[in-house]
């Protein structure tokens, strides 16, 4: 990615050492004395969507938001500094998009970086549980660590690929500006748990044909893409595939306990985003 001119996002929270929703990555993180993979045992082997071990809180707790990050606190490191390109990049995209397409401002999300655990405004959560974007305070968190299992564990190198989690995570923020994540969380109340899996998976899938709405303008408005970069983010889209990864974590797979959809539903959802390049292109919805 060419990302060396771009423009840093001050929306960075750095709480790293201090020990410290919505929609997740899929992906748990592994080794280095931060997480298992207990979070994804439980949900696979119960059929519960993960989402709901993030929402343990009251939902006072849940509705409070945490102070606003330090303006003019740069990362102090080269992945943070990475983060903070990326982030930079979705707000310059998605607030071009907003208002040509909707004539209204996009609002801004937070990006915290964590060590281990965090207090979201979802509630507790674990390195394990992956990426996520938490709704209630509209901030997306990650351990960056993931990024070493991304490359390491699942074989998905490359600076496009972790470019593509936070694109995706962003991609829930999107959901939750324009009402699909309320709706779709409304419906999963009253639906059974399978009905709430296929509606779960619905929304992830979404939000990586966002991803790939973000990648195409992101390439027509900066020509960030370098040759390889589309490749980098389709093989970390099929690393992180619910079906890969209970075949990983227990040998069978078990398609109604999906939460995020397999991996040949994520690849072929970001590349109808990239292809595309709208918003209208990713009702996962009615398909």
């Amino acid at each position: 990615m060419r990302l060396d001119d771009q423009r840093r996002s001050s929306n960075v929270e750095d709480e790293r050492g201090s020990g410290g929703g919505g929609g997740g990555f899929g992906l748990p993180v592994i080794g280095g004395g931060i997480g298992t993979l207990v979070i994804l045992i439980i949900a696979a082997l119960f059929g519960i969507n993960p989402r709901a071990l993030l929402q343990q809180q009251p939902a006072q707790q849940q509705a409070q938001r945490r102070a606003p990050a330090q303006p003019g606190a740069a990362p102090a490191d080269p992945q943070a500094d990475f983060v903070a390109a990326v982030l930079g990049d979705t707000e310059d995209v998605w607030h071009a998009y907003f208002k040509e397409h909707f004539g209204k401002d996009y609002e801004e999300p937070h990006l915290v970086l964590f060590s281990g655990a965090t207090q979201s405004g979802c509630g507790f959560a674990q390195s394990a549980t992956g990426p996520f974007y938490c709704p209630a305070d509209e901030k997306v968190y990650i351990d960056l660590e993931f990024y070493r299992e991304l490359k390491e564990r699942f074989q998905a190198p490359g600076d496009f690929a972790q470019a593509y989690v936070i694109a995706h995570e962003v991609g829930h923020h999107i959901q939750n500006l324009l009402g699909t994540s309320e709706k779709v969380h409304a419906m999963e109340e009253r639906a059974s748990q399978r009905q709430a899996n296929a509606l779960s998976v619905r929304l992830e899938l979404q939000a990586d044909c966002y991803a790939g709405v973000w990648a195409n303008h992101a390439q027509k408005m900066k020509n960030i893409l370098e040759p390889g970069d589309v490749e980098e983010a389709l093989s970390a889209a099929s690393a992180i595939g619910d079906d890969h990864l209970q075949m990983q974590s227990r040998g069978y797979v078990t398609p109604d306990s999906f939460t995020h959809g397999s991996s040949t539903q994520r690849v072929s959802w970001f590349k109808r985003g990239f292809e595309g390049g709208q918003l209208e292109n990713c009702d996962t919805f009615s398909r």
